[in-house]
């Protein structure tokens, strides 16, 4: 087993290689380059952009400026913004625990009702209910986030007033937890709806599929009641492509963060990112384009692992 991981580990060294090349070419390649800040001001004089291109390195060969800038990121040195000079780094974790919040909650709502309903829908399959699931996981994944968000935000924050219309807290109710779930509540709702959609077609999938197995009319034929044949036979075989769906909606799950976030003025990674990309903040969106490569490689990772622990088959 710990073969299997370390040539996983090897194997992820290339890719986050390879995603920080084409990351750091398409920053130089971008109008203006890295100094877009500076160039598009009309108040910055050409010497004073030749100065600012000397202190940052820019004068350099871009392979040297690419060595150099990676050899910091490996250290934890991400750079600095250029608006306030704070260090990337800082800056990136203070929106982490936001984002993992929102992520979490809309992670954790989207696989238990879409298991759910995938399970239910597979058990009792071309009923009113699986016709029912079927056309409203359709619904969801016809329409792009921001309009569910929009449309959140009016029945419920405009029309009925129920719930706030953005935001994390109150002014002056930051360690109040019944006001955060409160701002909570509209953009799980919203990022977790698509997923969950995806989770309940997969699921029904999985289990339609293991539900027709040899082991499963054995299990019938020998008595075992239809709980315990799920539970016992179902569920472990259904399982491995679910976490494989885990991985791969890792970055799914980043994207409709980034829009619910924007929608709903949550203070997190995906606001962050759009923020930088209006400010021309290249060393944030270097760091963002890192971080998630890495967090979504690490994601793969444990699934991959898990899989293998599930069917020791996949090690070989």
């Amino acid at each position: 087993m710990l073969s299997y991981v370390g040539r996983r580990v090897l194997q992820s060294v290339p890719l986050l290689i390879g995603v920080s090349i084409i990351g750091f070419a398409l920053m130089h390649l971008a109008p203006g380059g890295p100094l877009a800040v500076y160039t598009l001001n009309p108040t910055i004089t050409n010497q004073d952009i030749e100065r600012i291109r000397v202190v940052l390195g820019l004068d350099q060969p871009v392979h040297i400026q690419y060595l150099k800038w990676a050899s910091g990121m490996a250290t934890g040195n991400w750079g600095f913004t250029f608006f306030g000079g704070r260090p990337v780094l800082g800056v990136i974790l203070e929106r982490m625990s936001a984002t993992f919040l929102l992520m979490g909650s809309a992670l954790s709502l989207a696989i238990l009702i879409g298991c759910t309903i995938g399970v239910l829908g597979a058990i009792r399959r071309y009923s009113v209910f699986d016709m029912m699931a079927t056309s409203g996981a359709m619904v969801a994944l016809s329409f792009p986030t921001f309009w569910f968000g929009l449309m959140a935000i009016y029945f419920f924050a405009i029309k009925l007033g129920w719930l706030p219309s953005g935001g994390m807290y109150e002014l002056g109710e930051e360690d109040n937890a019944v006001d955060l779930m409160r701002h909570l509540v509209l953009p799980v709702m919203v990022l977790a709806l698509v997923i969950t959609a995806i989770w309940s077609r997969y699921t029904r999938s999985a289990f339609l599929e293991v539900m027709h197995q040899d082991y499963m009319r054995t299990a019938k034929a020998k008595g075992m009641r239809a709980p315990a044949r799920l539970l016992r036979h179902a569920l472990p075989n259904a399982l491995k492509p679910l976490i494989a769906l885990l991985g791969i909606e890792l970055p799914a799950l980043f994207s409709g963060a980034l829009v619910t976030e924007t929608i709903f003025g949550w203070p997190g990674m995906g606001r962050l990112f759009v923020d930088a990309l209006n400010m021309k903040e290249y060393p944030i969106l270097m760091g963002m384009i890192m971080f998630t490569a890495l967090f979504v490689i690490v994601g793969n990772l444990v699934a991959d692992v898990l899989i293998a622990l599930l069917d020791p088959r996949v090690r070989l």
